[in-house]
């Protein structure tokens, strides 16, 4: 049920709460910042192209994590990387979002059992909100995941975040 869904009365007034305003908002207008790292990032490439045209959902490529709402991950985490993904992510204002993408991202992949350099998952060092599978993953997976994130958003509710905050200042 979406913000669009409301009845309208005579007057074309839209009577509906504030969370699912600021959800439909946030849904319908995700900035994402790419850290694309390997085989997975030509996959993310291809989604934002032409022929699946990401951009219709109302995700805008941009270049600075401080103007961004999702993070998509993909590819082969290194742990000299994971410092670096960390960073981002806390530069990214609240709230904020990321897409695991591919096998790599989400368990280390095919490296992580030989290589002692691979980290065995993104969600070691950040939160992961979903998780899109394969190696690589197809366009229409990221488009997938990209969906069940705005779901996520759609459903989620302000109070329970102000909640939160109040038990941890108290």
């Amino acid at each position: 049920m979406g913000l669009l869904d409301k009845q309208f009365t005579n007057d074309s007034i839209v009577i509906a709460k504030v969370d699912d305003l600021l959800n439909w908002a946030r849904l319908s207008s995700l900035w994402q910042v790419g850290f694309g790292l390997a085989c997975c990032a030509i996959e993310m490439m291809a989604t934002s192209a032409s022929h699946y045209d990401f951009d219709r959902f109302g995700v805008i490529p941009r270049p600075s994590p401080r103007q961004s709402d999702v993070i998509i991950i993909s590819g082969t985490v290194t742990l000299k990387m994971a410092t670096r993904i960390k960073r981002l992510y806390e530069q990214m204002p609240d709230p904020k979002y990321v897409i695991s993408m591919g096998s790599c991202s989400n368990s280390g992949g095919p490296y992580w059992e030989h290589g002692y350099h691979v980290l065995k998952g993104v969600d070691r060092i950040i939160p992961v909100d979903v998780y899109v599978p394969g190696c690589p993953p197809r366009p229409e997976a990221l488009l997938e995941g990209l969906l069940k994130l705005q779901e996520k958003i759609r459903n989620h509710s302000s109070r329970k975040l102000i909640n939160s905050e109040v038990k941890k200042s108290a």
